[in-house]
């Protein structure tokens, strides 16, 4: 599941028509997607500190363990953003065509945005990184619009939610900054997953306390095995 991922050339600005229900009404969408991106590369800087060695041993052998204290939750977060950069490299592979020309450009900035989270990760892992994760496809359909977005708006939530209940226990603080830089972009996505299934719907992805949702990484995991044919165990991580 190695993609390499190219640096996109500047593009010829496009004269759009940003009258809603037009599909092309997106500019700010495209915008913010951009500064999220420049985020997400500017915590590079946050990788010099080396993880923690902690490792208890796996208690199922067929399973690939995430260890424990910092490295095990880096490790989870590495999975996750394993699966989603797998996703949008499949979509921008397959899919560009069920979407419009400002639709194609927000699916290119997403698979960006999830390799660069993914190969950030594993460089701050380094020999502790888990293995590249075999994930299954199968159940969506990539060449329908409804089918993809409804897959994206379940991996950017499970993302969102997974950086907001398991960041509390990262003991590094510069992981803990990184954490928080990523999990904001994955926000941003949630929110731009939502207002291309319906415009204007940014916050549907908070609780009715206005707050994004956060779950243990039990939880998480539970809700990404159907993608995931990699069997993981998280028993070292908190409960």
């Amino acid at each position: 599941m190695n993609f390499r991922i190219m640096e996109k050339p500047t593009q010829k600005k496009e004269k759009l028509d940003t009258r809603e229900g037009s599909g092309l009404y997106a500019p700010q969408r495209r915008m913010f997607l951009r500064y999220a991106g420049a985020t997400a590369l500017a915590t590079t800087l946050l990788l010099t500190t080396s993880c923690d060695d902690d490792d208890d041993g796996m208690t199922d052998p067929e399973a690939v363990d995430l260890g424990s204290g910092d490295t095990g939750i880096l490790n989870y977060a590495y999975a996750l953003e394993q699966l989603e950069a797998a996703f949008y490299t499949e979509v921008v592979a397959r899919s560009l065509s069920v979407f419009s020309q400002t639709e194609q450009q927000i699916m290119q900035d997403l698979k960006g945005h999830e390799s660069i989270h993914r190969d950030f990760l594993k460089a701050a892992l380094g020999s502790a990184a888990i293995p590249d994760l075999e994930v299954n496809f199968s159940s969506i359909n990539f060449n329908d619009k409804s089918s993809i977005l409804t897959t994206a708006r379940t991996f950017e939530d499970l993302g969102v939610a997974a950086y907001n209940g398991a960041g509390q226990y990262l003991e590094n603080a510069g992981f803990l900054t990184l954490a928080g830089k990523i999990v904001s972009v994955e926000a941003r996505h949630a929110a731009v997953i939502r207002d291309l299934i319906t415009n204007g719907t940014f916050s549907d992805s908070a609780n009715n306390q206005g707050l994004d949702p956060a779950m243990m990484p039990a939880d998480v995991l539970q809700a990404a095995s159907p993608f995931i044919v990699t069997k993981i165990s998280a028993n070292n991580l908190p409960k």
